[in-house]
């Protein structure tokens, strides 16, 4: 599954006109360039896009702010392709709300499997009404189209917050809390987007069933679907 529209944010004239070339003529994918964040943010389409493939040393608005922009107004894919390396960018860019994060140099191809395993992720249940369960008894999820995942222990702890919350979004102190954990101020939440992370590819792995779970920006994660306590 791919985006029908994406922006590509990337100062980088060579790469971006070449990987434009092949998003829209090997995947179909209506690709709109900009090589400045603040272009994209003065387009009257800026927060139209079904998908976003940012970099970060960008003139302009960094990238990290321009996701958290982003974030406040779209629920659309985000996979962040950068140079930069490091566990604090890992940090920086999934706490703003990028779903996915490919490390230059990258092919194309690798490009365009992230973008389509996001789009998975965040395009809309075919179904508003497909119910997730939540077996707390045996340790399992139960997705709509009756596969059982075997859940870890924090992925359980983070599941009962999301059926809780009710389809609203959970901060990530609340989460923390959950799982017992406790990070001062100014300290890294690594642990919780590494959990998170887990427990999407368990989904993703188990089943092509779409998986509701989204980060949002400044907040935590929400769950965009029903899930139901057993």
């Amino acid at each position: 599954m791919q985006p029908k529209t994406l922006a590509l944010i990337d100062d980088d004239a060579e790469y971006s006109e070449f990987l434009t070339q092949f998003l829209q003529e090997q995947q179909g994918i209506a690709v709109s360039r900009f090589d400045d964040s603040n272009a994209l943010l003065a387009s009257p389409d800026a927060f139209s896009f079904d998908f976003y493939l940012v970099d970060l040393m960008l003139p302009g608005v960094n990238g990290v702010e321009l996701i958290k922009i982003l974030r406040r107004r779209t629920d659309a894919g985000v996979v962040v392709v950068s140079g930069r390396l490091g566990p604090e960018v890992f940090r920086e860019v999934i706490t703003a709300g990028a779903d996915m994060y490919l490390v230059k140099p990258v092919q194309f191809e690798q490009v365009a499997l992230a973008i389509a395993a996001v789009q998975r992720r965040v395009a809309k249940p075919s179904s508003a009404d497909a119910v997730w369960k939540l077996d707390r008894a045996s340790g399992e999820l139960i997705v709509p189209d009756g596969t059982r995942i075997q859940l870890s222990e924090a992925d359980r702890q983070l599941l009962e917050c999301f059926a809780q919350a009710g389809g609203e979004p959970v901060t990530r102190e609340a989460l923390l809390n959950k799982l017992g954990r406790e990070v001062a101020e100014g300290e890294s939440d690594d642990g919780l987007s590494a959990t998170i992370y887990r427990l999407r590819r368990r989904i993703e792995r188990a089943t092509p069933t779409l998986v509701p779970l989204q980060s949002k920006s400044r907040v935590g994660y929400v769950f965009r679907a029903p899930l139901q306590l057993l």
